[in-house]
């Protein structure tokens, strides 16, 4: 480990473990370290078992509701 890289780890040892979590994912990927980055909460999960029930049941949005969403979100 070069000086300058261990400096930077000391240094990150002091920071909170949310900061050190940030800085880890970024020397990972930065090495060509493949990691998932994305934490969901309780919510964000309900919401994807929520749509992948719907899909299995073939529940899907109309033409019309998704044309909706692409005009109010300007596409």
């Amino acid at each position: 480990m070069t000086k300058l890289l261990d400096q930077a780890v000391e240094t990150a040892r002091n920071l909170p473990a949310d900061v050190q979590d940030d800085i880890a994912r970024i020397v990972l990927s930065l090495a060509g370290e493949e990691r998932e980055i994305i934490t969901l909460n309780k919510a964000e999960e309900a919401s994807i078992a929520l749509s992948r029930s719907q899909a299995k049941r073939r529940e899907f949005a109309t033409d019309e509701q998704v044309r909706a969403i692409w005009s109010k979100h300007g596409l």
